[in-house]
C-alpha cells in the first residue's frame, strides 16, 4: 500500500472504495486514488495560498454527491488544522447528505457541514458564511456549474476549482436560432449537425464561463484531468482572484455572445461580484 500516503485514514479509503474491504488494492482502486492525488495536487497549492492570507479555510463543494472530493481534502488537508477551517458539501440529495454527515461523525472529522440544498439555494442561504475562500464544483450538471459561479462570485471566493458537466442551455440557444443564422454565415457550419450542436455549444459554454471569471479580475487556467479517461467531461477550471483588468474579457465576452447570436444568454455570463 505504498501509494497511500501518511496518516491517511484507512477506513475512508474503504469507504470511497479505493481500498478494498479487507484493506488491499487492486487495479481499479489504484487508478481511483490515481485521481484523487492527480486532484489533490491542483487544490493544495490554494489551500496553502489561502492560509498565507489567513488561518482559518471555508471550501464549500458544490453537487457534492457522496462528498468524495470533501472527505478527501478533509483527510488529507483540513484534519490537521487545529482552528475553524470547514468544508461544506452542498448536495440536493438528502440520503447522500444523511449518509455523508454519518461518515464524517463516525470519521470524527468535526469540520464538515453538509447541507440539503440546491446550488441556487445556496446562493442566498443563511447556513453558509458571508465569505468563501474556495469553491469547488466537480461535475455540477448542467447549469448548476454557472450557479456556482455565481456562488463564488457573491463570496468574494478567492479561488475556483470547476469541472464543468453535461450542460446543454447554449447548444439549445443555438438548435434555436439555427435556421435564423444559417443563410447568413459560414461560420455555424460548425454546429449545423446536431452532434456538432452539443458538443460545440458544450466548448463556447465553457468558453463563456472563462471570459466571464476573466471579466472578474479573475486569472483562468484550463487544464485538462489526467486519469480520467472515463470520463467525457475532463476539462479543470482554475480561477484565481487577482483584481485583473476587466473591460477586455467583459468586451470579448460580449462579441462571443453577439456574434454567436447568443444575447438572450447576457444575463446568465454578466453576473456581477459582489
Amino acid at each position: 500500500m505504498h501509494e497511500i500516503k501518511p496518516g491517511q485514514s484507512i477506513e475512508l479509503l474503504k469507504e470511497l472504495h479505493i481500498l478494498t474491504r479487507d484493506g488491499k488494492m487492486n487495479q481499479d482502486s489504484r487508478r481511483k486514488l490515481k485521481q484523487v492525488y492527480h486532484l489533490y495536487q491542483f487544490i493544495e497549492p490554494l489551500l496553502k495560498e489561502v492560509q498565507q492570507e489567513h488561518a482559518d479555510i471555508q471550501l464549500v463543494d458544490h453537487g457534492a454527491g457522496k462528498s468524495y472530493l470533501g472527505f478527501i481534502l478533509y483527510d488529507l488537508f483540513f484534519k490537521t488544522l487545529n482552528n475553524a477551517s470547514r468544508i461544506y458539501g452542498i448536495e440536493t440529495r438528502d440520503e447522500l447528505v444523511k449518509k455523508s454527515q454519518e461518515l464524517a461523525e463516525r470519521l470524527d472529522f468535526p469540520g464538515m457541514s453538509f447541507l440539503n440544498l440546491s446550488v441556487a439555494e445556496s446562493i442566498g442561504s443563511d447556513r453558509l458564511p458571508e465569505k468563501i475562500d474556495v469553491v469547488t464544483a466537480l461535475h455540477a450538471c448542467n447549469t448548476a456549474t454557472d450557479d456556482a459561479i455565481h456562488f463564488a462570485l457573491k463570496k468574494q471566493a478567492r479561488f475556483m476549482v470547476l469541472v464543468p458537466c453535461c450542460q446543454a442551455e447554449v447548444a439549445s440557444v443555438l438548435k434555436k436560432n439555427k435556421n435564423k443564422a444559417l443563410p447568413k454565415d459560414a461560420l455555424t457550419e460548425i454546429w449545423r449537425h446536431p452532434l456538432h450542436t452539443r458538443e460545440f455549444g458544450s466548448q463556447v459554454t465553457n468558453v463563456l464561463r472563462c471570459l466571464q471569471l476573466e471579466a472578474h479580475g479573475y486569472q483562468v487556467n484550463v487544464t485538462e484531468l489526467v486519469g480520467w479517461e472515463h470520463s467525457m467531461k475532463n476539462e479543470l477550471i482554475i480561477a484565481s482572484y487577482k483584481n485583473l483588468p476587466r473591460q477586455r474579457p467583459a468586451e470579448r465576452l460580449n462579441d462571443v455572445l453577439h456574434t454567436l447570436g447568443l444575447e438572450e444568454m447576457r444575463d446568465r455570463f454578466f453576473t456581477m461580484r459582489q
